[in-house]
C-alpha cells in the first residue's frame, strides 16, 4: 500500500541524502525565538444543523501558506485544552486549530452539582455526541477554506488545505479514528474526510461492535498512536487491550505507536484529572511533542529528515528506558 508522503530509505539515497544524514542535525523540539504567537478564537457557525463550533486557533509567525492541524479534545474538555501542543506545532510552522464540541464540552460539567457530574458526563459520552463531533469536523474544514479565500478574513492566504491532519484525546481520539479511516458499522467508511492526510490519536481505543481487523483494515493514511500503560479513563470503562488493539489492526506501511511507561490517561493533557495516581513525568509531554511533530513534519510536508528520524534511532533520544515505541 502507497501511502502520501512515505519515502522509504532507497528514495533518500536516490535524492542524494542517506537517511543517517538525514537524520543528524533533526531537532523536532527545536523552535524559532518569538515563534509562539496567542491564540486566536472564533466560532464556526454550522447552518445545516444549527450549531456553533467554538474554534481556537494558533497561527505561526510565518504568514505564507501553511499546513493545517486540527485537534479535538476529550469528554467535558474544550478548546483551550493541551495548549502545550498547539503553541509548539504553530512554532514548528503549523496552523493549529482547537475544535470545541458543544454537548460533550466543558459545559456538561461546569453546568451541574459536583456529585452529579460523573452522571453527567457519562451521559455526554453518547452515539449521538459522537455523531455530532465526526460532523463537526468537515464543518470545521469548510468554513477554514472559506476563510482561506474570503478578503479581510485574518486567515485569508494562511492554510495550505492541501496537507491536514487531524489529533485528538480520547473522545478526541474517537472523533479523530472515525474521520480519518476507521469503518462504522458494516464496513461502511461513513464520516472518512479524504482532506485528511495524517492523524495523531492520543488513547485510542478499539470499537466493541466490529473486530478491530475490520474497523481499521481499511485505514489508508498514517496514523500515530499514543497511549501509556496506565491509559485508563475514567468514564467509558476502555482498558488497556483495547488501546493496544488499534496498532496491530492497521495495514503496515505508516503506522507508529507510542506507549509510556506509567502514563496514565492525563498525560496527554496539560493537568491532572479527578482520580490520578501517578505524579506527572514531565518527559511525557517531551516525547508526546518531539514524536508528533518528526510525524507531522514526514507526512504533512514530506520532509525526508523527519521520516529518517522517526524510522531510525530519533525516537530513542527523547524516551525513556521503559516506554515502548514501534512502527511497520
Amino acid at each position: 500500500m502507497k501511502l502520501p508522503g512515505l519515502t522509504s530509505g532507497l528514495a533518500l539515497l536516490c535524492i542524494g541524502v542517506s537517511p543517517a544524514l538525514a537524520q543528524r542535525g533533526y531537532d523536532p523540539l527545536a523552535v524559532p525565538r518569538g515563534a509562539t504567537a496567542a491564540p486566536m478564537d472564533l466560532t464556526v457557525q454550522d447552518d445545516s444543523r444549527r450549531r456553533a463550533i467554538p474554534v481556537r486557533i494558533f497561527l505561526p509567525r510565518d504568514t505564507t501558506p501553511a499546513p493545517v492541524v486540527m485537534f479535538s479534545h476529550g469528554l467535558g474538555g474544550s478548546r483551550t485544552g493541551s495548549a502545550y501542543l498547539g503553541e509548539h506545532w504553530s512554532a514548528r510552522g503549523y496552523v493549529v486549530v482547537y475544535i470545541q464540541h458543544p454537548g460533550s464540552d466543558d459545559a456538561v460539567w461546569r453546568s451541574v452539582d459536583a456529585a452529579q457530574r460523573m452522571a453527567a458526563m457519562r451521559d455526554a459520552a453518547s452515539v449521538q455526541n459522537t455523531l455530532l463531533r465526526l460532523r463537526d469536523v468537515p464543518a470545521v474544514l469548510d468554513q477554514l477554506a472559506r476563510w482561506n479565500v474570503t478578503p479581510h478574513s485574518p486567515l485569508l492566504g494562511r492554510l495550505d488545505m492541501a496537507r491536514v491532519g487531524m489529533s485528538g484525546h480520547s473522545f478526541g481520539a474517537v472523533t479523530t479514528q472515525g474521520v480519518s479511516g476507521q469503518r462504522a458499522g458494516r464496513g461502511v467508511v461513513e464520516f472518512t474526510d479524504s482532506r485528511i492526510k495524517a492523524a495523531v490519536v492520543m488513547s485510542p481505543s478499539s470499537p466493541r461492535s466490529a473486530p478491530a481487523a475490520q474497523a481499521f483494515g481499511g485505514v489508508r493514511v498514517p496514523w500515530l498512536l499514543m497511549t501509556g500503560t496506565k491509559d485508563l479513563a475514567p468514564v467509558g470503562d476502555i482498558d488497556l487491550a483495547s488501546r493496544l488493539g488499534v496498532y496491530p489492526a492497521l495495514p503496515p506501511g505508516g503506522k507508529y505507536e507510542l506507549v509510556l511507561d506509567n502514563a496514565e490517561h492525563s498525560a496527554f493533557t496539560d493537568t491532572p484529572l479527578p482520580g490520578d495516581r501517578e505524579p506527572r513525568n514531565p518527559n511525557h509531554h517531551r516525547a508526546i511533542l518531539a514524536l508528533s511533530t518528526a510525524f507531522w513534519d514526514a507526512f504533512l510536508r514530506g520532509d525526508p529528515a523527519a521520516r529518517a528520524w522517526l524510522d531510525g534511532t530519533g525516537p530513542q533520544s527523547v524516551l525513556e528506558p521503559r516506554d515502548r515505541w514501534q512502527h511497520k
